[in-house]
């Protein structure tokens, strides 16, 4: 059985967002000098945005999604895990840049 969160989607990928700009584990870390989960609390709210960007992007399944949602049952909440499991699972081509 698939677990239902309590929060929606849109908070949670805000959380994300700031998480990985602050993270010590992400990219752009310039070392924080308070725990990131404090970060992430004071200010996810100005990712909403981003958020829901991110989120309108997955309005329009892939082929692969389709199928992997059809596969997974009558389970709502199994269907949508599937799913995102498939877009996760899928290749990006990355070309890259020129030199």
């Amino acid at each position: 059985m698939t677990d239902i969160a309590v929060t929606s989607p849109v908070e949670r990928i805000a959380r994300v967002i700031v998480a990985e700009m602050v993270s010590p584990n992400a990219e752009a870390y310039e070392g924080p000098d308070e725990p990131v989960s404090v970060i992430v609390e004071r200010i996810w709210r100005a990712e909403i945005n981003r958020a829901v960007a991110i989120l309108h992007t997955l309005r329009e399944p892939t082929r692969g999604m389709v199928e992997a949602g059809r596969a997974a049952g009558d389970d709502p909440a199994e269907i949508w895990s599937a799913m995102v499991r498939a877009a996760l699972d899928s290749t990006v081509e990355v070309i890259p840049e020129p030199a």
